[in-house]
C-alpha cells in the first residue's frame, strides 16, 4: 500500500497545483486575495495562485458600460415637477478601488445621478430645462466624474434621455407650438402673396414700358415715313417747277392750266365751288383762241395758193 499512497499523494499535489492556473480574458481584471487580504490585480494572460490560501475575490470588466436609470422626479426653479431619465457611460480604470472603496457601485452612481440632476434642474426654469440639455449633460458629467474618481470609475458621458413635463404643461406647450406654426405659416403666406404682387406689378410695369417703347418707335417710323413722303413730294414739285420755268409758258397757257385745275375741282364731287374772277373772261378767252385758230388757218391757205401760182 505504501507505493500507491505516495503515487496518489503526488497525483493530488499535481492536480491541486494545476488548479491554481487561471487565464484572465482580455478587457478583464481579477482581484487576488491571500487569506482574505488583497494580494494583486491580475491583467489579461496566464496566472497562478497558491491553492487553498489564495483566491480570486472579484472579476472586474474594463469595458465601457452603459447604465440607463429610471426617470427621476425633479422640480424646476419655477416649481414645475417633471420626470427626467438619464443614461450614464462609465469605465472602471482602477479595479482595486472599484472592489474595495465602494459597495454596490451602480446603486451609488444612480443615487448620485439623481441628486446631482435635482440640484442642476432646481437652478433652471422650465424653458431653460427644455433647451439646455447640453449644459445639463456637461455639468452632470463633471460632477459625477469628480465624485466617482476615488472609486476607480471614469464617467465619460452623461445624457439626458427624456424630459417629461406634466400633462397640462405638455398641452399648453403643444398649443403654443401650434400657434407659432400657424403664425409662421401666415407670415410665409403673406410674404408669398406680397412677392407675387410685386412680381406681377414689375411684369406689368415692364410690359407697359415695352408697349410705350414700341408705340414710340412706331410713331417715329411713321413720322419718318411721312417726312420722307413730304420731302419726295416737295422735291417732285420743285422739279416740276424747274421744268416749267425752263419751258417758259405764256400767260394764256398758265390761264388754261388754271382752268383745267378748276375743271378737276368741279368734277361733280364738290358741293361748293369758289369761282375765280378770271372765269369771267372765259368767253373772251375762247373768242381769242378761235380767232387765233382762224388766223392760223387763213395763213395756211394763203400759203398754199401762193405756192400753186
Amino acid at each position: 500500500m505504501g507505493p500507491y499512497i505516495i503515487i496518489g499523494f503526488v497525483v493530488f499535489i499535481v492536480l491541486l497545483a494545476a488548479a491554481g492556473f487561471r487565464i484572465v480574458p482580455q478587457s478583464e481584471s481579477f482581484i487576488l486575495e491571500r487569506l482574505g487580504q488583497y494580494q494583486a490585480t491580475w491583467q489579461s494572460g496566464l496566472h497562478w495562485k497558491w491553492p487553498l490560501i489564495e483566491k480570486v475575490a472579484k472579476r472586474v470588466s474594463l469595458k465601457e458600460q452603459v447604465v440607463d436609470f429610471q426617470p427621476q422626479p425633479v422640480i424646476t426653479r419655477d416649481n414645475v415637477t417633471m420626470q427626467i431619465d438619464t443614461v450614464v457611460f462609465f469605465q472602471i480604470t482602477e479595479p482595486k478601488l472599484f472592489a474595495y472603496e465602494v459597495a454596490r457601485p451602480l446603486v451609488a452612481i444612480e443615487n448620485l445621478t439623481a441628486t446631482t440632476l435635482r440640484n442642476i434642474i432646481g437652478e433652471l426654469e422650465l424653458d431653460e430645462t427644455l433647451t439646455s440639455r447640453d449644459v445639463i449633460n456637461s455639468k452632470m458629467r463633471i460632477i459625477l466624474d469628480e465624485v466617482t474618481d476615488p472609486w476607480g470609475i471614469k464617467v465619460s458621458r452623461v445624457e439626458v434621455k427624456n424630459i417629461l413635463p406634466p400633462r397640462d404643461i405638455q398641452e399648453a406647450m403643444e398649443k403654443q407650438m401650434r400657434a407659432e406654426r400657424e403664425r409662421r405659416a401666415a407670415i410665409l403666406t403673406s410674404e408669398g402673396k406680397r412677392e407675387s404682387a410685386i412680381r406681377i406689378a414689375e411684369g406689368d410695369k415692364r410690359s407697359a414700358i415695352l408697349r410705350a417703347e414700341a408705340d414710340k418707335e412706331s410713331q417715329i417710323r411713321r413720322a419718318e415715313g411721312e417726312a420722307e413722303a413730304i420731302l419726295q413730294v416737295q422735291q417732285a414739285t420743285a422739279e416740276g417747277l424747274k421744268l416749267l420755268n425752263k419751258a417758259a409758258p405764256t400767260e394764256a397757257i398758265l390761264k388754261l392750266k388754271s382752268y383745267e385745275a378748276f375743271v378737276k375741282a368741279a368734277d361733280g364731287k364738290a358741293t361748293k365751288l369758289i369761282i375765280p374772277s378770271e372765269i369771267q373772261n372765259l368767253g373772251s378767252l375762247l373768242t381769242s383762241a378761235a380767232e387765233m385758230v382762224k388766223t392760223t388757218n387763213e395763213e395756211a391757205n394763203f400759203t398754199e395758193v401762193s405756192e400753186e401760182e
